[in-house]
């Protein structure tokens, strides 16, 4: 029988709260998973594992029956903390801890041999990547081959017996994984929910896209990338109306803890759900809540997303302080707004060539695209749509980029008939 190991890991992207760094923990996986199979073991992380109701029965029966555990600690991940820590007290040897190289090592932690690897932005480079899947894989040989004890626990209280493994049991896949028309019972898995909510999203099937979030949020119920792309999802679902479906999406992200983040996706959510409530209600506060969490993401990460919404938001300000009869408020916004324009150009122009995903290179040059605007530069505008357009990527993505230009347009049109009325 191929022996197992077990991935104690979150998914998707996780920010680390101590330097704001953004790391693509699937990229680390994928590593991971290679040199796992390389040296012979069959690798699942909790994401991928079958199951029907809670994942707590079989990710515990994994904690107590992998012949090897790797946890990996970047970003502080509480679960994988909390993971490794079931994992010492249930079996003395065959666990190995990973952390990026930025990881803090915490006091508690001292004692524990920490493998280090190094993300280059949110990826890791090709030759860190041969190198980490080189040593991991001697790694999990050795301890596979003559296990020794590397828990603290049986370490510290040599005379602890460790409980007896028991059988796996793999129950049948839950029947929501019909919903997508597949029979198969793979496609009951996290994994499989998260690959359709991801292809459904792409689909621009938003209220499809909902459904499968909510699946995987089952399973990993504070990973903070399922609670941004469900809430993401929600709101562009417009059900069962478009306000209610805001508010939905409003009470997912509160779980997040908007008001202290330094997430930039998590603030940019925040910021256009609160954008979009102002749109359709008009409440002044939606519209200082939604400036407040732009700025937050633009000036503590130079977020680019974040920093062109901001732009938006200052010039719509601008045209209310115009209306009220406060013209210098008016000026300072709308200067203000062009210069976070410029700080965008500046950090969005370096992203190009560093940008290898196709949606994300899609938004650095949307947002290239509406500073321009902004700043009046048709050349530039021109330029910048055309590469917008040449991009094949989800068409409400396009539609999106549309529809905010417009938007702007309009608004920096009534700006300056505001402040020149006889013009």
């Amino acid at each position: 029988m191929t022996k197992q190991c077990f991935v104690v890991q979150g998914f998707g992207k996780k920010t680390d709260y101590t330097d704001g760094r953004v790391l693509d923990l699937n990229a680390s996986y994928e590593i991971i998973k290679m040199a796992v199979e390389s040296a012979g073991l069959q690798c699942v992380r909790a994401d991928e594992i079958v199951h029907a109701g809670t994942i707590d029965v079989p990710m515990y029966e994994r904690l107590l029956n992998a012949d090897v555990v790797i946890a990996d600690l970047s970003t502080y991940n509480v679960n994988a903390a909390f993971e490794l820590g079931v994992r010492y007290a249930l079996k003395p040897y065959t666990t190995i801890v990973l952390a990026e190289e930025g990881f803090k090592n915490p006091f508690d932690l001292s004692h524990i041999v920490i493998r280090r690897y190094k993300h280059l932005g949110e990826e890791i480079g090709f030759r860190e990547a041969q190198k980490m899947m080189a040593e991991l894989k001697a790694a999990i040989q050795t301890i596979a081959g003559k296990p020794q004890t590397d828990s603290p626990v049986y370490t510290y209280l040599p005379q602890l017996q460790p409980p007896v493994a028991t059988a796996v049991v793999t129950p049948a896949a839950p029947a929501a994984a019909a919903a997508d028309g597949g029979g198969d019972s793979a496609a009951g898995s996290a994994k499989a929910m998260l690959d359709a909510a991801m292809q459904k999203m792409a689909a621009s099937d938003f209220v499809a896209a909902k459904f499968f979030w909510e699946e995987v949020r089952k399973v990993r119920p504070a990973d903070s990338f399922v609670l941004q792309q469900l809430a993401l999802a929600t709101y562009k679902s417009k059900q069962p109306s478009v306000v209610e479906a805001l508010h939905a999406a409003q009470e997912i992200l509160r779980e997040l803890s908007p008001d202290s983040s330094n997430n930039p996706e998590t603030l940019g959510l925040w910021g256009a759900v609160h954008k979009r409530l102002w749109e359709e209600c008009g409440h002044p506060e939606c519209l200082a809540e939604s400036i407040s969490a732009y700025e937050r993401g633009f000036f503590l990460k130079q977020d680019h997303y974040n920093g062109i919404n901001l732009a938006f938001l200052l010039n719509l300000r601008a045209v209310q302080m115009l209306k009220s009869g406060n013209a210098d408020e008016a000026v300072a916004d709308f200067i203000l707004a062009q210069r976070i324009r410029k700080q965008v150009i500046r950090y969005a122009d370096k992203l190009l060539d560093c940008t290898e995903d196709a949606n994300k290179k899609y938004w650095v040059l949307a947002s290239l695209y509406e500073a321009a605007l902004g700043l009046g530069d048709s050349q530039a505008v021109a330029d910048w749509d055309g590469k917008c357009r040449a991009m094949n990527v989800a068409e409400w993505m396009q539609d999106t980029r549309v529809q905010q230009a417009d938007k702007l347009q309009a608004l920096l049109s009534e700006y300056a008939r505001l402040r020149n009325p006889a013009v």
